[in-house]
């Protein structure tokens, strides 16, 4: 049962169906209420559920994006201690981006002295907290309903559209500052894609891309790629499903079918999967359960699907000439040249040897691509032991991750 259980850190795509597996195979009474492990309903914060009960001051926030979705957004503008370590008004931003499939919540599950976001603002930082778009504090707009189809007509294109834009903005206005980024898994990818295309990069200090993704033809894990080859080419089992909604009978069914593909063991995925994470304590993986996985549109499913099958960075493939000629005026989608990033930039990079998401051939992939960035503004972290969730909640990633992270960015202040 553990092993179905830290399937849920999966933080990637077509991937994180990982986190559908728990909900299908564990006992109905097993899955939680309506309420998390930390109290938290529809009516909570995030602040008040795993914040403000440590000590800490949390405001909620709300950005509207230029599409129209209202995001949730959590500040965490001093440390435990208020002003101890250095005036607040001046303290450094930071906008930390979770991946997909889960919240912002999923950063603040260890406790305070192990967890990134409470890290960072006892270290002097004023910490913002993004939520995307669909997940469940970011599920508003200006005029479309969550049970409109149109509301979940978009991919990871809109979120490094529009979604980072509009986090960027508001941090960048609320503080006056240049702005240091993290970001973890789907987090990484729609970085590095709006920095490619200049977006944010005045705004923009520094960036640490924790366990990153960006190209995935190395993904070889028997379930991978029957899950990326469903979005690509059988899709139409879940045409006219516009909400991929984990929880959901739909996807369920969608789950149960693949699991029935001859080689797939849906008992057995945290070494096929994820990797063997090495650092991970139970009793958090319990928390994610009850508070985990978030909804996404199945359009940035498929869109995910498409980078295994192709093997480039791009935007989203209508899968007709015609289609792509109407929205980009090619026969395929204008790819995202992450070589594009301005080379003086700061990046700090963390990967790690055991994670089969983020391949080491296709972090190796993603480095060469800052081969002409300036040399003292890149740099590389490899752990041989980390897999994917190690980065976002190994119990020893402050030792081994967030204090080169906290050291890097205050190399550049």
């Amino acid at each position: 049962m553990l092993v179905m259980a830290h399937c849920g850190f999966l933080n990637l795509g077509m991937l994180g169906l990982c986190a559908l597996l728990f909900l299908w195979v564990l006992p109905q009474g097993a899955q939680g209420s309506s309420r998390g492990s930390f109290g938290l309903s529809s009516m909570d914060g995030i602040c008040a559920s795993s914040v403000i009960i440590h000590g800490y001051t949390c405001q909620e926030l709300h950005v509207t994006t230029k599409d129209g979705y209202i995001l949730n957004l959590q500040r965490i503008p001093e440390g435990r201690f208020g002003g101890a370590a250095g005036n607040s008004a001046k303290r450094p931003p930071v906008l930390i981006q979770h991946g997909i499939l889960v919240d912002g919540m999923t950063w603040l599950l260890n406790p305070p002295e192990q967890n990134l976001p409470l890290i960072l603002a006892d270290k002097g930082f004023d910490v913002w907290i993004a939520n995307s778009r669909g997940t469940r504090f970011s599920r508003r707009h200006t005029s479309l309903d969550p049970n409109d189809p149109d509301f979940w007509d978009w991919s990871w294109d809109e979120l490094v559209m529009h979604d980072m834009p509009a986090f960027f903005e508001y941090v960048y206005t609320q503080t006056g500052q240049k702005i240091d980024y993290v970001g973890h898994s789907l987090g990484t990818l729609i970085a590095l894609a709006s920095f490619s295309e200049g977006l944010q990069v005045d705004k923009l200090r520094s960036a640490a891309f924790l366990s990153p993704i960006a190209y995935l033809s190395h993904m070889t894990t028997a379930l991978g790629v029957v899950i990326a080859k469903s979005f690509v080419g059988e899709i139409t089992s879940l045409l006219g499903l516009a909400e991929f909604n984990p929880k959901g009978e739909p996807v369920g069914h969608f789950l149960k079918v693949l699991c029935a593909h001859p080689g797939i063991d849906c008992y057995d995925l945290l070494s096929a999967i994820t990797g063997q994470n090495c650092c991970l304590n139970s009793s958090i993986v319990n928390l994610f359960l009850r508070n985990e996985p978030q909804s996404t549109s199945t359009k940035n499913m498929v869109h995910l699907a498409q980078i295994v099958r192709d093997g480039v960075i791009a935007r989203y493939n209508y899968g007709r000439i015609d289609f792509n000629m109407m929205h980009y005026g090619a026969a395929l989608p204008p790819t995202y040249n992450i070589s594009n990033i301005p080379k003086d930039i700061p990046i700090f990079i963390s990967y790690g040897g055991r994670d089969a998401l983020s391949d080491v051939r296709d972090v190796e992939l993603l480095i060469d691509a800052f081969k002409f960035h300036d040399g003292d503004k890149f740099n590389v972290q490899h752990i041989k032991d980390y897999a994917h969730a190690d980065f976002i909640m190994g119990v020893n990633a402050k030792d081994l991750v967030y204090n080169q992270v906290v050291a890097f960015f205050k190399r550049q202040h």
